[in-house]
């Protein structure tokens, strides 16, 4: 929530950049602001602790991988959402709009996520091993798993992402939207940290295990008869203003669709 209030700011500053730079700019300057708060998620969600995990030490580890892939995966989001919105709208009607936006942020994702997703793996094995650096853990990942071992965990962020993404949609004055974006937002969170949880896991298993095979359901069962709830849902109340995937695609300020429920209190919010 506050990270869709910093990132709606930012977007707003740098509009006149266009808005493929825009929202990517915007992006970056996000993930980077609020990326302590992802490390100190990350390590909660780890199988082997916060403390083990690094506690708060070196909580921009894994930064380099950030900032790198932040911009091209703004980038591929907003594109192809911006494409498939356009193709989608000239025949719908207005009642169907919410369903045409979260068509094309569910197809924004899938394509963002192909740079997202490798980004990911090795921030978060960096975030889990501060004293490793970024540059090491790639280069292990690619020696021991190969280009796949980049996109493990592909299918669990796509699904966290495309269920951040349908709770985008109606046109609503500021007040409704900064309200509308709170609520949707923390529903948003509580809905999908099961979901991070089990990406996290899948991202840092060790080679051969069950939960390093992708599969989502038994990354998540594996969780809940080992820790229960509590280990479903770790740092639930953070999540929604921890730095999210943001949403780039969404019309800039002063257009005709720039007044809907975005992520986080306007237009669209960061998780994460």
């Amino acid at each position: 929530m506050l990270a869709g209030e910093v990132e709606l700011l930012l977007f707003s500053l740098i509009l006149s950049c266009g808005f493929l730079e825009a929202g990517g700019i915007a992006g970056v300057f996000v993930d980077l602001i609020l990326f302590p708060l992802d490390t100190v998620k990350t390590r909660l969600q780890s199988p082997q602790g916060f403390r083990k995990a690094g506690g708060f030490r070196g909580i921009y580890a894994g930064v380099p991988s950030t900032a790198i892939g932040s911009f091209p995966n703004a980038a591929a989001f907003f594109i192809t959402y911006e494409n498939v919105k356009s193709v989608l709208h000239h025949d719908s009607t207005s009642y169907l709009t919410p369903v045409t936006h979260m068509v094309a942020a569910s197809f924004g994702e899938v394509v963002a996520c192909l740079i997202r997703v490798p980004s990911e793996v090795v921030k978060q094995r960096a975030q889990v091993s501060p004293s490793a650096g970024t540059f090491r853990i790639l280069s292990r990942t690619l020696y021991h798993e190969g280009i796949q071992g980049l996109y493990r965990g592909y299918k669990s962020t796509v699904l966290r992402e495309d269920l951040w993404s349908w709770k985008q949609g109606h046109v609503v004055d500021s007040w409704q939207s900064a309200v509308c974006g709170a609520f949707a937002g923390g529903f948003a969170a509580a809905v999908t940290t099961p979901l991070d949880v089990a990406k996290t896991r899948i991202m840092l298993a060790k080679t051969g295990t069950t939960a390093a095979s992708g599969n989502v359901l038994a990354a998540l069962g594996g969780i809940w008869r080992t820790q229960g709830l509590p280990g479903r849902v770790p740092f639930l109340c953070p999540a929604g203003l921890a730095p999210h995937p943001v949403r780039r695609g969404k019309d800039p300020p002063g257009s005709s669709s720039s007044r809907q429920v975005g992520r986080g209190a306007a237009l669209h919010t960061a998780v994460s």
